[in-house]
This record gives structure tokens, sequence and C-alpha cells, in this order.
């Protein structure tokens, strides 16, 4: 459960928070499975926080400091984050569903099991970010940054990716049905193993992407991209898009 000091501080205004955190560096704020539903800390310094469990639903949190912050399994669902610094932050299995995501910096942090479904992920950086498994049913991503990423397993049906940067990702067994992924970068993204039904891939870069064991995945859409050329196949694929190896024999 929470610790009723530190709840406490939240009713004392910004100054006393303040001063409090500078005082009291060394103290890890526990906000364990506290009810805290439309709270607004905007711009407030939450940097290694626990806020574990705790029910966030519609909080008011832009451009705040939760880097670091342990939101595991909190309930953040229409909150919104816009501009926030949640780098290297552990949000395992949180629920972030209709959340204003945008231009948040979620580098190095831990998604997995997450619930983005709707949420807007607009020109947010998630670099090296842990997505595995995350739900990213329709979410808003265009120009967002996802250097490295790893959504292996992950749901991204009917997500707008539009001009994202996926460079080096990992979507190994992702479900991609419906992505919209026209204009990406997806050098050395590695598809093997994931489901790409109706995926939109029109000007994707796909320069160096591994598309070996992929499924649903037709010639029409890999021509529809760019550098289409110099990605990796099944051999079977790459002679139906005419690109063969060696010399051909009888």
């Amino acid at each position: 459960m929470a610790n009723r000091e530190h709840l406490a501080l939240l009713n004392f205004g910004k100054f006393k928070w303040v001063e409090w955190r500078k005082n009291n560096p060394q103290v890890e704020l526990d906000f364990v499975s506290a009810n805290l539903a439309q709270i607004q800390l905007i711009e407030e310094n939450l940097s290694g926080v626990n806020f574990s469990l705790a029910d966030l639903r519609g909080a008011k949190l832009m451009r705040a400091n939760l880097s670091g912050a342990n939101l595991i399994g909190a309930n953040l669902s229409e909150a919104n984050l816009k501009g926030a610094a949640i780098a290297n932050a552990n949000l395992i299995g949180t629920d972030l569903q209709g959340a204003n995501l945008k231009d948040t910096d979620f580098n190095s942090a831990k998604l997995s099991r997450s619930n983005l479904c709707f949420a807007n992920l607009m020109e947010a950086h998630l670099n090296n970010a842990d997505l595995s498994q995350a739900n990213l049913y329709e979410t808003e991503a265009m120009g967002s940054y996802f250097y490295g990423a790893n959504f292996s397993k992950a749901k991204l049906n009917k997500a707008h990716l539009l001009s994202a940067y996926l460079f080096g990702a990992n979507l190994q067994e992702a479900d991609l049905t419906k992505a919209d992924l026209k204009w990406t970068n997806l050098r050395g993204a590695s598809f093997t193993g994931a489901n790409l039904q109706e995926t939109k891939l029109t000007g994707a870069n796909i320069k160096g992407a591994n598309f070996v064991g992929a499924e649903n995945l037709s010639t029409e859409q890999i021509q529809s991209a760019r550098n289409w050329e110099d990605a990796q196949y099944d051999e079977d694929f790459r002679e139906s898009l005419g690109l063969y190896q060696g010399i051909r024999t009888c």
C-alpha cells in the first residue's frame, strides 16, 4: 500500500513537494496501489517514484519527469503525458489505452505486455524500448522513433506508423495486420514470423530488412516499397520477385 506521508505531500502544493524532494533525495516515494485518478502533476519531478499498480486514470502528467519510475501494472488509461520524460522507466503490463503520449521520451523503457491501443504516440521517442507482446491496436505513432525497439509478438493491428523510424527494430512474430507502414524507415528491421496481411508498405525503406519466414506477404506489397531488392526473403519468394542467386541451370 502507498505511504500515507508521501500521499499527503501531494496535497501540499508544488513548492512543498519540490522542497521535500530536495531535502530527501535518497527517499523512494511509495504510491503503490494508490488512487490518483485525475490527479494533476504537471512538470513535477517524479523520477524513480514507485507507482506500481496505482490508479492514474485521466491523470495530467504533461512534461513530468518520470524517468526510472516504477509503473508496473499501473492504470494510465486516458492520461495526458504529453512531453513527459519516461526514459528507462518500468511500465510492464501498464494500461495506457487512449493516453496522450505525444512527444514523450520512452527511450529504453520497459513496455512489454503494456496496453497502448488507441494511444497517441505521435513524434514520441521509444528508441531501444521493449514493447514485446504489447498491444498497439490502432495506435497513432506517425513520425515516432523506434530505433532498435523490440516489438516481438506485439499486436500492431491497424497501427498508424506513417513516416515512423524503425531502423533495426525487432518485429519477429508481430501481428501487423492492416498496419500502415507507408514511408516508414524499416532499414535492417526483422519481420521473421510476422503477420503482414494487408500491411501497407508503400514508400517504406526496407533496405537490409529480414522478411524470411514472414507470413501473408505479397510481391505487390514488397515492390511498393523502396530498396526492396536489398532485403532478405525466403528463396521461393525471392524467385517470385525475380531475384535469383547464382547461376540458374536446367
